[in-house]
């Protein structure tokens, strides 16, 4: 895996076995893990959420990598109870996980939460006004006057980041949709299926 395909989220131990066990899949079939996540929901749900190059998922490839997951699943029994799955694309206001994602997002806003306090601050929302292979750097708007207002922020120090759903990410994702005319309905983006596990 290339640095810039490294995931930054914090999950479970039992969420990152499960994308040990499906990301090789994912990548098989063209597509990019993005998260992987275990709830109580409907007694246990277990959600996955996945994109292709272009950062898209639309409702074909859901039921493509929800088929070939669902036998691996079986099979490694990672859950050892009854759970639902769910497969989705990781929608308009997405986690940003990879170094691609925040340079893809440039200009948008986000909120991004740290894996420990750094300079006594944990959590940052603003501007994310530069990414690279390594950081993103937000800009706060509150920031006090005197006070420089960007975050140089190492990737590998973020427990959980995502997009804040604004106008201009709206309107950005609007356009997006208007210039691909492969895009299934955006309004459907989720495959449930129901797995036993014994």
């Amino acid at each position: 895996m290339s640095q810039t395909d490294k995931r930054y989220i914090r999950e479970s131990g039992l969420e990152t076995r499960i994308a040990a066990i499906i990301a090789p899949v994912a990548e098989d079939l063209g597509y990019s893990l993005v998260r992987v996540k275990v709830t109580p929901e409907n007694g246990c749900t277990l959600q996955i959420m996945a994109e292709d190059a272009n950062g898209r998922f639309t409702i074909d490839d859901c039921e493509r990598l929800s088929r070939e997951i669902n036998p691996i699943l079986d099979v490694e029994e990672p859950i050892e109870r009854a759970y639902h799955l769910e497969v989705s694309s990781p929608g308009v206001d997405r986690p940003l996980v990879r170094a691609r994602d925040y340079a893809r997002y440039v200009g948008h806003e986000a909120k991004l939460e740290l894996r420990d306090m750094i300079d006594g601050r944990k959590r940052f929302r603003g501007e994310i006004v530069a990414a690279d292979e390594d950081s993103v750097t937000i800009r706060l708007p509150d920031a006090p006057e005197g006070v420089d207002p960007d975050h140089r922020l190492a990737l590998v120090d973020i427990a959980e980041a995502k997009l804040m759903l604004t106008d201009a990410l709206l309107e950005a994702a609007r356009a997006e949709q208007l210039n691909d005319e492969t895009l299934d309905n955006p309004e459907i983006e989720t495959i449930e299926d129901t797995a036993a596990q014994d």
